[in-house]
C-alpha cells in the first residue's frame, strides 16, 4: 500500500474523464493497470448511498478507485458530511485484513485529502444481494460471513486486545461522529415516527401507522439504540448487510466499512442476518421464472448457518485467543477452573444472541419504512405484491425486537418466518 506525496492541496471529485491525468503518476495504479494513462479505459460503477466507485482498466489488470463525496449522495449537497469517512473506512479495512485474512479486498493506496481509496478490484464477483435477488445459492455464504464476523468482532475487543492498544484504537474511531448520527437515527429512530425522509410502499400504510403507535416496539427500539451508543465492545463494520459482500462460488468478500467505529458485538451479526431474512420475505417478488421455494429454504439455512458459524469460532477464539482484560484465564483455567470460563461463554453468547435478535429487527423496519430502503424489495415492480412481501417482514421484524428475551433458538425464528410467510401466502 502507498501514501500520496504529491496529493493537491484542496479536494477535488474525480470525474471518468479527469482520472487517468490526475492519478496516472500512481504506482498502485500503473503497477496494476498500466503505465500509460492514456490506455485506461474507466467506469463509474457506483451506485450506493454516499461515495463515487470507478473501474479502472488497462493492459496488466484493474483497480477499483472509490472517493468520498463531501455530501450524503443519495440526498445531495443539503446533507453534507465529512471526507474523513475514508480515512475509518482505510483504518477499518486494514484491521479487518489482519484479522480476517483474505476477507476484505486488498488496500493499494490511500489519499487522504481527496479522501480516495485505490484497492483490489475483486473479479468475478457480483454483490451478494444482487445474486440472491437473481435466485442464486451461494455455498460458502454462511461459513465465510460467520467466520468474518466472529474473527472480526472477538479479535477487536478486550476479549483479545492489550487494554492500551484497544483504548486507543476506541479514540480514533471515535471520531466518526456523523456517521453514527446517521446510523442512531435512520436505524433506530426516523423509523418510527413520521420522519422527513421517510418513505414506504403505500399500501403498507395502515400497519406503518400501527407500528409508529406501538410503545413497546418504540421503547425497544430506544433500547437498542442505548445499547448501540453506549457500548463499545468491539471494532464494528458499522454497514454489514447483503450490499457490503461480493461473492462467487469460491469466495466471500466483505467491502464498505467507512461506517466503522466501536459498538456492540451483536450489531454487525444482527444486521447482517436480518438481510437473509429480508431476501427471504421478498422471493414471491422474484418468481417470474417459477417458484422460489428452493431460495426460501437456502436463505433460512444460510441466516442459522451465518450464527451457528459465528457461535462456534467465537468458542473456539474465547478458548484459544482470550488474552484481554476480560474474562481472565488468570480466575479461571489457571486457577484449575475451565468450567468457569465456559459459564462466562454461554453468559456471553446468550447476550449476543438477544441482541442479535434485535438489532436483526430494527434493520427490518429502517429498510421498509425509512430513507435507505434495499433492492431486494425496492426492485419488485408490482406495487401491490412489494406491499405482501414487506408487511410480513415488518410484522416479523416487531416480533424480533419485543419478544428477542423470549426466543430460545434459531429453529424457533425461522420457524417463525416461515408461518408468516405462508400465511401471507395462503
Amino acid at each position: 500500500m502507498t501514501a500520496d506525496a504529491t496529493k493537491p492541496a484542496s479536494f477535488e471529485a474525480l470525474a471518468i474523464d479527469t482520472l487517468p491525468a490526475r492519478l496516472g503518476h500512481l504506482e498502485a495504479l500503473a503497477g496494476r493497470v498500466g503505465p500509460d494513462a492514456l490506455a485506461w479505459k474507466v467506469r463509474e460503477v457506483g451506485d450506493g448511498n454516499l461515495n463515487l466507485v470507478f473501474i479502472v482498466e488497462g493492459p496488466k489488470g484493474a483497480v477499483v478507485v472509490k472517493q468520498a463525496l463531501p455530501y450524503v449522495r443519495l440526498v445531495g449537497e443539503s446533507w453534507p458530511l465529512p471526507l474523513k469517512r475514508s480515512f475509518f473506512e482505510y483504518h477499518a479495512l486494514t484491521r479487518q485484513q489482519a484479522r480476517a485474512p483474505g476477507a476484505v479486498p486488498q488496500v493499494l493506496h490511500f489519499d487522504e485529502a481527496q479522501a480516495l481509496i485505490v484497492m483490489e478490484y475483486l473479479s468475478p464477483h457480483v454483490i451478494l444481494r444482487k445474486a440472491l435477488i437473481d435466485g442464486r445459492e451461494l455455498p460458502r455464504v454462511a461459513q465465510d460471513l460467520g467466520l468474518f464476523l466472529a474473527r472480526t468482532l472477538f479479535r477487536g475487543s478486550d476479549l483479545a486486545m492489550p487494554a492500551r492498544a484497544r483504548k486507543a484504537d476506541l479514540a480514533l474511531f471515535a471520531d466518526n461522529v456523523e456517521l453514527c448520527d446517521i446510523t442512531e437515527n435512520l436505524v433506530f429512530t426516523d423509523p418510527y415516527f413520521e420522519a422527513e425522509l421517510n418513505r414506504h410502499t403505500p399500501r403498507l400504510s395502515p400497519l406503518v401507522a400501527e407500528l409508529r403507535a406501538d410503545r413497546d416496539l418504540k421503547v425497544e427500539a430506544q433500547r437498542l439504540k442505548h445499547l448501540f451508543a453506549a457500548n463499545a465492545e468491539t471494532l464494528l463494520h458499522g454497514d454489514l448487510h447483503t450490499g457490503s459482500v461480493m461473492v462467487t462460488e469460491q469466495e466471500t468478500r466483505v467491502i464498505d466499512p467507512e461506517f466503522a467505529f466501536y459498538g456492540p458485538m451483536a450489531f454487525d451479526v444482527g444486521m447482517l442476518i436480518a438481510n437473509f431474512w429480508m431476501s427471504f420475505f421478498s422471493q414471491a417478488g422474484h418468481e417470474e421464472n417459477g417458484p422460489r421455494d428452493a431460495m426460501r429454504a437456502y436463505l433460512l439455512r444460510v441466516a442459522a448457518g451465518t450464527w451457528a458459524t459465528f457461535r462456534a469460532e467465537f468458542r473456539r477464539l474465547w478458548r484459544t485467543e482470550r488474552t484481554g482484560m476480560l474474562y481472565a484465564g488468570s480466575l479461571f483455567e489457571n486457577r484449575g477452573d475451565p468450567l468457569g470460563a465456559e459459564q462466562a461463554l454461554d453468559a456471553v453468547l446468550h447476550s449476543l444472541w438477544q441482541d442479535m435478535l434485535g438489532f436483526a429487527g430494527v434493520e427490518i423496519h429502517r429498510r421498509i419504512l425509512g430513507l435507505a430502503h434495499n433492492a431486494d424489495f425496492e426492485t419488485i415492480g408490482d406495487e401491490a405484491l412489494r406491499a405482501r412481501c414487506e408487511a410480513p417482514a415488518l410484522r416479523f421484524g416487531r416480533h424480533l425486537v419485543v419478544n428477542r428475551h423470549r426466543i430460545q433458538g434459531m429453529e424457533e425464528v425461522n420457524g417463525l418466518a416461515l408461518l408468516i410467510e405462508k400465511e401471507t401466502r395462503a
